[in-house]
Parts: C-alpha cells; structure tokens; sequence
C-alpha cells in the first residue's frame, strides 16, 4: 500500500449501533455502494451480522441470504473495487469470495469458526485479524488488561505466526477498537497506535463513530463524525494504512489534505 486506502461500511443489517448504516433491500445496497464508490472508497466492507455490543447472534444462512445478493451485484456493477466480507463464519467467507469478495474481515480471529483460518489460506485472499476480548454479546462486560497495547501487540506476535504456518500470506492488523476495551483503553491503543508497524503488517483503523467517542464529548453517535475525523486523523499520523469508516468523502478528505501537507509520507 502507497498510500492510505479507505474501507466503507456496508452494513445488511437492521440493528447495527449506527442506523445511518443499515441497508436492508438490494436497492438500498447498491445506493450506499455507489455514493461510497462515488466519494472514493477504495474497499466496500459488506457485513450480514451486527457484532455491536449484546448484539444477537445469527445463523450461517441468515447471513448469507443478507451478503450474497448485494456482493454480487456490487462485484458486476463496480468490477475494479475491492470488496471485503466481514464474518468470523468460514461458509460464509468461501461463498462471499466465490461471488465476488477479495478480503476476509474476522472479528474473531480465528476462533469463532475453526475452519475459519484453513478455509482463507485455500481462498488465497487477504486477512484482517483483528483482536476482541470475549464475544460481541459480552464483550464489554468489564474488559480487563494489565497493559492493553502490550496484550494485544503479544496477541498478533502469536496469531500471525499460526496465520503463516495455516498457509495465509496477506495479513491485514486491526486492533479491535471497541470489541472488549473500556473507553480509557482504546485511547490508550490510539496512543500507542504506531508501535504495531513493528508487526510489519498494513493497520487498520475502525474508529468511526464508536461509543468512546461520542461518550467522551456527550453526543449521540449520529454526531460522531467530527470526532471521527479527529481520531481517524491522529491514526493516519501514527500509520493507518486502511481507515473503516461509515463516513467515506470525509475520510479521503483527510487523507487528501494530510497527504499534501506531508507529501511522500
């Protein structure tokens, strides 16, 4: 990566924490994908299942009824943009590909599916492994770390050695800001955001709008976005290589006017 990419949130869903990302019918799906395409993403992040806090657990079929239609219709209609299933499901990842997808995105690491990390090393495709503590239905209940960033940096030391030995080649980190972290820790994980390039791996960031945010300036999530650019702002300074974000002309704005004023970087 030269430069860094922006990834747009796609969300099949009808409880996901942001209502300004729910698509429910095949219209509403192909209307986000193209504004997002429009305003410059780079990566769609199409997902069927909410992983929000005390969110409801769905099934593999549910899923894939929710992901398939639209990835297949956005892979026709935008052939030159990438697009990125977000499942910790191996059954949905493999037909999620087979329609289109080029990006595994799995909250889980691994660990919700054992067949997840066998089924991507035969896709051939990127990874993104991303940290959470628990499961998204009790993930912040009392999250507890001596030392957030140096757990989790331990955490990808480990996981991408047993991701290379399964045959994965491309890894994508994420360090899971908001699935089982207090407010306090994932400030502390922006801090300390740039000691992950040691992994040697792209970072991406999935800052936007999340509840540190809008809990730390007393907003709702709707008016998160300025704090969104802020905190998206300090990753890209401290190496994002790929912002998530729901809010995709704002995000390459940021990258545009940050690039200018730090060209080459």
């Amino acid at each position: 990566m030269d430069k860094p990419l922006v990834m747009g949130i796609i969300n099949t869903t009808p409880d996901s924490f942001y209502e300004g990302s729910r698509t429910i019918s095949i219209e509403q799906i192909i209307e986000k994908a193209s504004e997002m395409v429009f305003e410059g993403a780079d990566i769609l992040d199409i997902g069927g299942q909410s992983t929000r806090p005390n969110s409801k657990k769905i099934s593999v079929d549910e899923e894939l009824k929710r992901i398939l239609p639209g990835i297949e219709k956005i892979h026709k209609l935008f052939p030159e943009t990438i697009i990125s299933i977000d499942t910790f499901y191996a059954k949905v990842a493999k037909e999620a590909v087979q329609a289109g997808a080029s990006i595994v995105n799995d909250i889980s690491a691994g660990k919700m599916d054992e067949a997840m990390i066998e089924t991507v090393a035969a896709l051939r495709v990127p990874y993104v492994l991303m940290h959470m503590q628990g499961t998204p239905q009790a993930m912040q209940q009392n999250p507890v770390y001596k030392d957030v960033t140096k757990e989790i940096l331990d955490f990808f030391i480990m996981q991408t050695q047993l991701l290379k030995q399964a045959g994965i080649k491309d890894i994508i980190i994420d360090p899971g800001f908001g699935f089982g972290k207090t407010v306090q820790h994932n400030f502390e994980l922006l801090r300390h955001f740039d000691l992950f390039k040691m992994l040697n791996y792209p970072l991406l960031a999935g800052l936007s709008r999340k509840s540190h945010i809008y809990k730390t300036l007393g907003i709702d999530v709707s008016d998160a976005l300025n704090g969104t650019t802020v905190l998206n702002t300090i990753s890209l300074l401290k190496g994002a290589n790929i912002l998530r974000v729901h809010d995709v002309k704002e995000a390459r704005e940021t990258i545009t006017l940050l690039q200018t004023v730090f060209p080459g970087e």
